[in-house]
């Protein structure tokens, strides 16, 4: 909210980062007359600890990890049962990561204790416990047995949604836990999870899109049965199938409203595509889908939520051969304005936002004879367009604490890393030449330094995935991880080989090649296991502690 008081003096009156940046005031009728302030935004920490609680038996090792967000970057500190453990650094206990992570080498009886993680910065703190219990094998078992019957081992694992119906995998054994059959049936219904289609010898299933709601339920689309089906994340069951309208390819789970969004596009040539909300979604109570009054919606973008943003608020809309995005209000579910590209020739592709200085970044769909387009920036605060993104083109994607946009040129094989500082700016850090053509990208927190990211990359065509160190520009290949998945066995999206990461603490990433799976350990950038006959395994969901 700002508004200008009798004075002629900007006022803001509930500042967020979204406000970080420069502010100019010109003289009325002379141009040349001007005065810039630059304001800064500090974020006093927020931090999670993982796990919460653990047991080791004595001589293996324990990992007690911290996240911290905030601006500036917070300095993080450690106490064991409340005193400082500093002075007690040694090769057994160490520190990594600028502090986000405490590693006990050969665990004895006496590391025992409550672990706490404090994050502090020049304006705040925050601090939380990681407990730490060393027991021998035989009460580590019987803690373990209860730790099961509670159903704390649904944790931490990927859900890998193929033709051969769903495979539960636990990434550090590489080991199936569950493998859910096409012919299967839903809970509530007895329907068959893939019903069998006449004319064809195998029963298979066809997915396209999956998300995550609350590590509670898993929400995934079936495109050809026209339907959403919900598994329960505790039981590892089907539970449940919702009706939705015909084709539906694009789900996003809206966490500040508990919303399943549903893109359907009503056939394979999208000629009549519709947005649909399904509320409440983690309660499960009484689920309905609502049909929004949106017409011609080619794609949507619900900003992510983050440790410093837990709020989001708006949305927008747009069709792809339109030069305009439409803000909406995701909580009443109403258009609230258009903004116009026409100035720009851009129609819209996909969009990215950061809350550092509350940027909208849009791609614009490539002209069949020219070079790409540039990538606009929209303002958040005036909802505005601001200009072209230099000469930046491709898609963009933003890390999750909003302080790095990567942009790739699936045509050239180009990636442009720019960095957002906290004054708002956006200052181009690298311009990378690759020869792998970008289909997806994600980002991996950094385990040897605190706020980096290093990113993955999977390639439409090829078998290599790429990987770089956002900090240094450092550039490596994975080879030989088979052929991807075909564009044309693939039509729901551009994403015919995703890469998907395991959250804030994980170490590991799963990409699909045409017939297997292959897991990534991120913290020794390796290949770490190949997991055959799982085929077109091109949905993926993480789910992380239960």
């Amino acid at each position: 909210m700002q508004d200008f008081g009798e004075d002629d003096s900007l006022y803001i009156t509930k500042v967020t980062t979204i406000h970080m940046g420069n502010y100019t005031c010109h003289a009325y009728g002379y141009e040349e007359l001007y005065q810039t302030h630059i304001l800064q935004v500090n974020v006093p920490p927020v931090i999670r600890v993982y796990p919460e609680t653990q047991a080791q038996e004595p001589g293996m090792s324990a990992s007690l990890k911290c996240h911290a967000e905030g601006i500036p970057n917070p300095r993080i500190t450690w106490l064991k049962n409340g005193i400082d453990i500093m002075p007690k650094l040694s090769k057994q206990l160490s520190l990594f990561a600028n502090g986000s992570e405490l590693h006990i080498s050969s665990v004895r009886y006496e590391d025992t204790g409550a672990y706490t993680c404090i994050a502090k910065n020049e304006v705040g703190v925050d601090e939380d416990i990681s407990s730490l219990f060393i027991e021998d094998s035989a009460r580590k078992t019987l803690a373990n047995i209860l730790w099961r019957e509670e159903g704390l081992s649904v944790g931490n694992m990927f859900y890998v949604f193929s033709d051969d119906g769903i495979t539960v995998l636990q990434p550090n054994e590489c080991e199936i836990r569950r493998h859910i059959r096409p012919e299967e049936k839903i809970f509530t219904s007895y329907e068959e999870i893939c019903p069998r289609v006449e004319g064809e010898d195998s029963q298979s299933c066809l997915w396209a899109s999956a998300v995550n709601v609350r590590d509670k339920y898993i929400y995934v689309t079936q495109p050809k049965q026209n339907r959403v089906m919900i598994i329960d994340i505790q039981t590892q069951k089907v539970i449940q199938s919702l009706d939705v309208d015909p084709l539906p390819t694009k789900l996003h789970y809206d966490k500040s409203h508990d919303q399943v969004w549903v893109l359907s596009w009503g056939d394979m040539r999208q000629s009549s595509p519709t947005l649909q909300v399904i509320p409440e979604a983690s309660t499960r109570e009484d689920l309905r889908v609502i049909h929004t009054p949106f017409e011609g919606v080619d794609d949507f973008f619900i900003p992510p939520t983050n440790l410093i943003i837990n709020h989001v608020r708006f949305g927008f809309i747009f069709n792809q051969s339109k030069h305009t995005v439409h803000k909406i209000d995701l909580e009443t579910v109403t258009h609230i304005k258009t903004i116009n590209l026409k100035a720009y020739s851009c129609m819209p592709q996909a969009m990215v936002y950061t809350h550092l200085g509350g940027y909208y970044f849009v791609q614009c769909r490539r002209n069949r004879s020219a070079a790409a387009s540039p990538q606009l920036i929209i303002d958040s605060v005036t909802d505005t367009v601001i200009g072209p993104n230099g000469d930046v083109s491709g898609t963009p994607r933003v890390s999750p604490d909003g302080r790095y946009l990567v942009s790739a040129d699936e045509g050239s094989g180009r990636i442009r890393v720019q960095a957002i500082t906290v004054r708002g700016e956006i200052k181009l850090i690298y311009d990378l030449k690759t020869n792998v053509h970008v289909s997806d990208l994600t980002f991996q927190p950094s385990f040897t330094e605190g706020n980096q990211y290093y990113i993955y990359a999977t390639s439409h065509l090829q078998t290599d995935v790429l990987f770089v160190e956002l900090s240094t520009g450092r550039m490596n290949v994975l080879k030989n991880l088979k052929d991807p998945i075909t564009s044309k066995d693939w039509p729901w999206s551009s994403y015919n080989r995703i890469m998907k990461d395991s959250g804030l603490f994980g170490q590991y990433l799963i990409t699909p090649a045409k017939d297997s799976l292959f897991v990534i350990n991120g913290r020794q950038s390796t290949l770490h296991c190949e997991v055959s006959g799982i085929r077109r395994g091109n949905t993926v969901v993480w789910v992380g502690e239960v």
